[in-house]
């Protein structure tokens, strides 16, 4: 049997390793699991432990008023090395490129433990964009065992920072996992109008906001665009589920509030995942910073417009599904509208075409780590055995 701790705190980490942590339960006699949340989301992220009905096992409880990101690296280690002590895992999981997941990681790494990055090797090279989860990355990126890249893409990232072949498996995103297993679930809302009477018989725009190098002026712009798109465009209605950050929700509600008067505009507090899986597939079109967001509006054939100028996801753009548009007020009126108004462009982008994975990731990282460890690694990835993978 195989020891495994999931450490996560934020709720895209809950949505893309729900599947992973799903599968293991379902082989009790191959995995032994646990769940270890930080508090870095608290309230943002109890709603989804709840759906997917992911009870931890271990609480770090880190969250603090106006937490710094340097208070939450620091809450982290201090609060998972005597856990990983007494739990002595044979494997920490972590995903993405959160601040819980890069101090889980050199936690894990000064305790000698393997670990198991999901969803690496995505890369901008540029540390500021995005703010910190590059940084991040990059230092998950020099320690970790087993790295589960999403695509190819992403694996020969790691493999042009020395990183070992043979430490590297495509995997696919995880976060496709969950997308599928929502569209196929019979509690998924097939009418979102229902929830939103006043979208009915209009064109959908889903908007989704949090990056932190957009806070202040980018956002600011990118609420002035929404704001002339409603006034200006009588078919269009958008839904903005705002995050509930301070630095996202002050500006967002500010600015955008007069436009809520044309019952075409609704700024809805953040949304359970199944919601927003409908949303998703109800919309004409898409507006956002998120790369999760970049991940699945493609898998439903969903045109998406990324309101930043550099992305660790170019697999959409080269397909032509996706569009950086930054956060300039014109260039994404210009956008949109187009997509709005133009058949063949909004036609063009809505192809389902999804580069990021077929819904049977977590398959793939459960038999990388049970292959990796009946070969045996240490910590820096040095077979002791045959390479399986």
């Amino acid at each position: 049997m195989t020891k495994l701790l999931f450490v996560l705190g934020t709720r895209p980490e809950a949505i893309k390793l729900f599947p992973v942590i799903r599968l293991a339960r379902m082989l009790p006699s191959d995995f032994d699991i646990k769940v270890c949340t930080t508090g870095q989301h608290r309230e943002m992220l109890e709603p989804f432990l709840r759906l997917f009905d992911l009870r931890p096992d271990h609480d770090l409880a880190i969250l603090r008023p106006d937490q710094t990101l340097s208070g939450i690296v620091a809450g982290v280690l201090e609060g998972l090395d005597p856990l990983l002590v007494a739990e002595r895992p044979d494997w920490l999981l972590v995903q993405g490129d959160t601040s819980t997941a890069m101090a889980a990681v050199l936690a894990a790494f000064h305790r000698n433990i393997p670990i198991a990055h999901v969803e690496a090797g995505l890369r901008t090279w540029d540390l500021n964009a995005p703010f910190p989860e590059e940084m991040n990355r990059q230092v998950m990126g020099r320690v970790s065992t087993l790295h589960l890249a999403p695509t190819v893409w992403s694996r020969d990232n790691l493999l042009r920072e020395g990183v070992p072949e043979d430490r590297v498996v495509v995997t696919g995103n995880t976060g496709i996992d969950s997308l599928r297993l929502a569209r196929e679930s019979s509690t998924l809302s097939k009418d979102v109008s229902v929830r939103y009477p006043s979208i009915a018989g209009r064109k959908l725009m889903l908007v989704t906001g949090h990056r932190r190098e957009n806070f202040g002026q980018g956002l600011a712009d990118v609420c002035t665009a929404i704001r002339r798109l409603v006034e200006e465009n009588q078919d269009l209605a958008v839904v903005f589920p705002v995050h509930l950050n301070p630095n996202v929700s002050e500006p967002v509600r500010r600015i955008l509030s007069p436009a809520v008067a044309t019952g075409r505009l609704i700024l809805d507090e953040p949304v359970d995942y199944p919601t927003f899986v409908s949303l998703l597939c109800a919309a004409h079109l898409i507006l956002t910073d998120s790369g999760g967001v970049q991940e699945e509006a493609p898998s439903v054939g969903k045109p998406c417009l990324i309101t930043r100028e550099k992305t660790e996801r170019p697999e959409g753009l080269e397909a032509g599904v996706a569009r950086l548009v930054g956060t300039n007020t014109e260039r994404i009126v210009s956008a949109v509208e187009d997509l709005l108004n133009n058949p063949e462009a909004n036609a063009a982008m809505s192809r389902v075409v999804n580069p990021y994975g077929d819904g049977h990731s977590a398959e793939r990282v459960l038999a990388a780590i049970v292959q990796r460890s009946s070969s045996g690694f240490d910590l820096v990835g040095r077979s002791r055995g045959p390479s399986l993978l």
